[in-house]
């Protein structure tokens, strides 16, 4: 056994430190190679995401060519609102074409360019609806109660100012009565007995002319049945309500829209004291009558502007003739405005005029001066209506003067107490025509007139 001296000691150690030495540079060498990759690999890849991004966002515009022939690339968008916009994949996938070839995004009907057949339709398919040949229609609801007396009563309303039975008629077709029907003639008799005798009267014209088209013979029927139901509430506000309602069931029996025997199917067996009244008028009417219309159709009386002309025109003359027997101021006041014709006093003005130029007593003179004055005081008659009566004298009074010599001279006395009393104004008497000519007693008589009383 060799005994190591300790320079050979020495050179073992540093023939050992060497090798260290140089396994730690190969060491080294090789972390720096490593390091080296792994930085090239990391710019090849960002390149390479690089490289197809610009290429997602220029696919389809295309390298610009200059005038030198140099590819220049055009300037990227920068705007976020055209990346929104933008249709092309934003995933980094792919080749950079836009989506669906183009046909995709909201309000896209497909690719330029791209033209559709026209759509065959099956009709065996269990979704196919025909709406060529489909028909609409339009669809009314039935009124309920409440709606009914809502839509209803200003028709009535309306009516009882115009009086067009046809325009009810073609109003009530529109709305879809349904079973309410027989709630018509309710409401219009109702409406009617607190209005007006002419209001009560275009009720029953209404009622005939609408049975055989809107309403039935039973519809009526019902609608007086009720009507005799509720004639307790009905003396509430209209204490005459059983009179008038049995004058309403006179004039449809004799109006043929109910029936001759409906009296009849009561006799004995109401208990309720008004409807009994109802009945007792209706059958006493009748029974008057015997069966004639000409007592029914004036059961209302004969007032109203819907009157022919002539029959208001003989009514006024009969009024003022009973006024000269009688000297009723209040009577011919009362049976003026029973006639409801406000807008027709002009020709009781007329009349009375009429009837002073051809008086022979001043009694007469004087009770139609006093009948004016009454009618102006209470403002029956209006200054309109006045001026208007005193107009068509004025205009007449020529011819008049052919029948009455003294017209001129007993109008112009009459304006001028009309003018005192108040019943004219200063105007209507201003207008008042005098003689055409004065007449002269002879030629030499140095311009006497003659007496007005010739």
């Amino acid at each position: 056994m060799e005994i190591e001296t300790p320079s050979d000691i020495n050179a073992n150690v540093e023939s050992d430190s060497e090798l260290s030495g140089v396994e730690q540079n190969r060491t080294e060498e090789n972390g720096d190679l490593a390091e080296s990759s792994i930085s090239e690999a990391r710019l090849n890849a960002k390149a390479q995401r690089r490289l197809r991004k610009n290429s997602s966002r220029d696919s389809g515009r295309g390298d610009s060519v200059g005038d030198n022939g140099d590819s220049t690339r055009a300037v990227l968008p920068t705007s976020p609102k055209s990346k929104l916009m933008d249709r092309k994949s934003r995933t980094g996938k792919g080749r950079g074409l836009p989506k669906k070839g183009g046909a995709g995004g909201k309000g896209v009907w497909g690719t330029p360019g791209q033209i559709y057949d026209e759509e065959i339709v099956d009709i065996k398919d269990p979704n196919y609806d025909d709406q060529d040949n489909c028909m609409y229609e339009k669809t009314v609801l039935p009124l309920d109660e409440k709606s009914f007396e809502k839509s209803v009563t200003p028709i009535v309303q309306e009516y009882f100012e115009h009086g067009d039975t046809n325009e009810v008629a073609e109003m009530l077709r529109d709305l879809n009565l349904g079973e309410m029907k027989c709630g018509l003639p309710v409401l219009a008799v109702s409406l009617a007995l607190e209005g007006k005798a002419s209001h009560r009267e275009m009720t029953s014209k209404l009622l005939s002319h609408l049975c055989g088209t809107l309403l039935s013979t039973e519809d009526v029927e019902r609608s007086f049945d009720k009507l005799l139901q509720e004639l307790p509430e009905l003396v509430l506000d209209t204490p005459q309500a059983p009179q008038l309602v049995g004058q309403f069931i006179a004039r449809a029996v004799g109006d043929e829209i109910l029936s001759s025997t409906y009296l009849e199917g009561y006799r004995g067996t109401v208990d309720c004291i008004h409807s009994r009244a109802a009945l007792n008028r209706a059958a006493l009417l009748l029974r008057i009558t015997k069966g004639g219309r000409r007592r029914i159709d004036s059961v209302w009386g004969t007032g109203g502007g819907q009157q022919p002309v002539k029959k208001l025109v003989k009514e006024i003359d009969m009024l003022l003739k009973e006024y000269a027997l009688s000297g009723d101021v209040v009577e011919a006041e009362r049976c003026l405005q029973e006639l409801e014709v406000p807008h027709f006093h002009h020709e009781l003005v007329y009349e009375v005029i009429m009837m002073v130029l051809e008086a022979t007593s001043n009694n007469t003179y004087t009770m139609m001066l006093c009948l004016l004055e009454a009618l102006w005081k209470s403002g029956v008659i209006t200054l309109d209506q006045m001026k208007r009566g005193y107009d068509r004298i004025y205009q007449e009074i020529p011819d008049i003067n052919l029948d009455v010599p003294k017209a001129y001279s007993v109008l112009e006395r009459f304006v001028e107490d009309c003018f005192k009393v108040g019943i004219i104004s200063r105007q209507i008497r201003d207008l008042c025509p005098c003689r055409g000519r004065k007449r002269f007693v002879s030629e030499g008589d140095g311009g006497r007139l003659k007496r007005e009383s010739y």
